[in-house]
């Protein structure tokens, strides 16, 4: 297997550090290329074991798709449309899918759509080998991070580290690369001046020098050039960005080839174009500004990326006087800081893309919990630093019966590790797998939908974006209910709790059947990471238009279909053809499997291509709590709630008391591999 890297790689910065031991560059981009080649291998292998299989199923795909474009570029704005003509096609023949629209009333609630007793867009679908076969192929199922919201935004920028000799760049944008035909691997760790050229005036060059020392920012226009010596105006604004304390951290500059504009008398830009490029490249600089930050300081110690990890963990209201708390008080209470060899390995749970997952007993108490650890080398070199803090830090926040619990976190030389509850039902996905045609019976996959949406809910007034939803990331508790986990690509922004009250019909005075005001909490920033499990992905992830808590509603569809079906509405022969998928196919139910009006409904519901319109869009969870699904949902009283019987039972885990003894080495990992099983 080959791949073209020149493009991507760092170069000469690949090997130069920092004095803290780091790379110069701000993203590790041998990284990515490694992840493509192991995707196109993993494709290769498939298509070789199974070639008919694939044939089908590219057979059965989107017709006259020819595919979509899924590294961290996002479409222009013109081809927005044509991403969405699905979704207006599906609308505008409302009367075939049993659905008369929303209505919105007076307070900007969505009200419950009226519902007719058509079928909603069943078909015979030919259940392929895919459906049906035992083998569930689980490495496209990994949670994938293609890029980072810095690496979308396309604008000619880069950004220098002002901390090291020469402000060298650390990190250069692909559109940046495109205008100045310069490689990445050429230019970063170098300083700005090889644009400069026989024309470039040494006075404004001289503003930008004073300007880098003064620690301010400023917009000026001058001539570059670029590799092959062509001439090009550049309305250049250069920004200081500073950290918490207000120190300096890096420079961001933002170019704008202005060429077209230029004033042939004046020989320079118009005042009218220098006034509105101007806007433009300052409002590039402060996203990129934002983007950033969701970054670790490429200059801060090694000790200081994982400090957080170290950090005390207190107990929260709901679960402080449970019995695994108690037994770590009593720890923390004689002085002592909870590390690796407070704990006995009993058996490995898993692993995932960041990490692996065991069975521990704190000792001499008896008390069972679960340890995420992660190798830290690995989190540098696949640039995860600020998915493993990030990860941290939700975790920390979460107060909730259906999330884990952390009760400490700690490091070793080597590893991160984080403490949580172990939940003996293991994943849903391998209780989903073991049932009949791998699907539940439908009043089973409304209580797990109805379980995770209220999770969502809780996290989304915390601010959180789950982003991972999938049935690996849902954990079956000892008393049979759910624990949404794995938060390392998940984003973190603020929320705005509001009360929305229904306002009165006039001249009509308050009666007990008043409506109650609707209490709605979600996320109000948008993140553009390239982030998610490639079948549970939301268009607008893919295209790159930037993605709110929608995108949760989205994969709640995805997993009720999943459940329902046995398999994902949207999956194609390989990522490229399942993002076309997720684009442009039509959402359709398999007529051979038995599932009922309301459920399909939902689904297409929560489906929808737009987010604007996407079931939960307006007044979050609230929207798809009154979804007649979910009818027969006590909301207040789901943890009372007994799981309804599955075909196929629940195997819980615990102690393998065969199993060999095991220790930890001393920089965490397990010295003996055991079975899972």
């Amino acid at each position: 297997m080959q791949v073209e890297v020149s493009k991507y790689t760092e170069g000469l910065a690949d090997k130069a550090l920092r004095p803290n031991g780091l790379p110069k560059s701000l993203i590790r981009y041998d990284a990515r290329q490694k992840d493509q080649a192991l995707d196109s291998m993993t494709e290769v292998v498939q298509t070789m074991k199974r070639p008919r299989s694939h044939a089908r199923a590219a057979s059965i795909g989107a017709p006259g798709v020819e595919g979509v474009k899924i590294d961290a570029v996002p479409a222009k704005s013109g081809d927005r449309q044509d991403e969405l003509e699905a979704y207006k096609k599906a609308e505008s023949i409302n009367h075939n899918i049993g659905r008369r629209g929303k209505s919105v009333s007076a307070a900007g609630v969505v009200e419950q759509p009226i519902f007719e007793p058509e079928i909603v867009m069943t078909k015979d679908i030919e259940r392929t080998d895919s459906w049906e076969r035992a083998e569930r192929e689980r490495d496209i199922r990994q949670g994938i991070d293609l890029a980072t919201t810095l690496e979308r935004i396309e604008k000619n920028f880069v950004i220098t580290d002002p901390r090291l000799p020469d402000n060298p760049i650390i990190f250069a944008s692909d559109s940046f690369l495109e205008l100045t035909e310069f490689t990445r691997e050429e230019i970063l760790g170098r300083n700005c001046r090889f644009l400069q050229g026989p024309e470039t005036d040494q006075n404004t060059v001289s503003m930008i020098r004073n300007a880098i020392r003064e620690q301010r920012e400023i917009t000026v226009q001058l001539i570059n050039y670029t590799k092959s010596g062509k001439k090009f105006w550049n309305l250049f604004h250069l920004q200081p960005m500073r950290d918490q304390k207000g120190e300096l951290q890096y420079f961001i500059g933002v170019q704008l080839d202005g060429s077209g504009h230029v004033e042939p008398l004046l020989n320079r830009l118009s005042e009218t174009t220098e006034l509105e490029s101007a806007k433009i490249v300052k409002a590039t600089a402060e996203n990129v500004d934002e983007a950033v930050r969701e970054l670790p300081d490429a200059n801060l110690r090694p000790e200081d990326l994982w400090a957080i990890h170290s950090q005390p963990v207190f107990p929260l209201p709901h679960k402080k006087d449970s019995p695994s708390w108690v037994a770590i008080q009593k720890i923390t209470a004689r002085g002592e800081t909870i590390g690796l060899n407070h704990f006995k390995p009993i058996r490995p749970l898993g692993c995932g893309d960041t990490g692996s997952v065991h069975l521990v007993e704190l000792k001499d108490t008896g008390e069972l919990f679960a340890m995420k650890a992660m190798e830290k080398s690995t989190m540098l070199n696949r640039n995860k630093v600020h998915r493993a803090c990030i990860e941290r830090e939700i975790i920390s926040h979460l107060d909730h019966p259906f999330l884990p619990t952390l009760y400490t976190s700690f490091q070793t030389p080597s590893h991160v590790c984080l403490i949580t509850d172990f939940c003996p039902g293991g994943e849903l996905f391998g209780v989903l797998d073991k049932q009949p045609m791998k699907l539940f019976k439908e009043d089973s996959a409304r209580f797990y939908a109805a379980e995770v949406l209220i999770g969502l809910e809780y996290l989304h007034c915390l601010g959180v974006i789950y982003r991972d939803l999938k049935p690996e990331n849902i954990l079956i508790h000892q008393d049979g209910h759910v624990i949404l986990t794995d938060f390392d690509l998940s984003f973190l922004t603020s929320c705005k709790p509001q009360v929305i009250k229904h306002p009165l019909p006039k001249n009509r005075r308050r009666s007990r059947s008043q409506p109650p005001p609707t209490f709605v909490a979600e996320p109000v920033s948008q993140s553009n990471s390239f982030v998610g499990t490639e079948e549970y992905i939301a268009p607008e992830i893919i295209t790159g238009v930037g993605h709110s808590s929608a995108i949760d509603w989205w994969a709640l569809g995805i997993f009720l279909y999943e459940m329902l079906y046995g398999r994902t509405p949207f999956r194609g022969k390989n990522r490229k053809k399942t993002f076309s998928n997720i684009l442009h196919k039509d959402l359709t139910f398999p007529s051979s499997i038995p599932v009922s009006l309301a459920a399909r409904q939902l689904i297409h519901a929560l489906l929808n291509k737009d987010p604007a319109s996407r079931l939960g869009s307006t007044s979050g969870s609230n929207e798809i709590k009154k979804h007649p699904f979910f009818k027969d949902i006590n909301w207040p009283l789901i943890r009372c709630m007994s799981p309804p019987p599955l075909e196929v039972p629940i195997e819980f885990i615990g102690r393998n008391t065969k199993a060999k003894e095991v220790k930890w080495e001393d920089d965490g990992v397990l010295v003996n591999s055991i079975d899972l099983f």
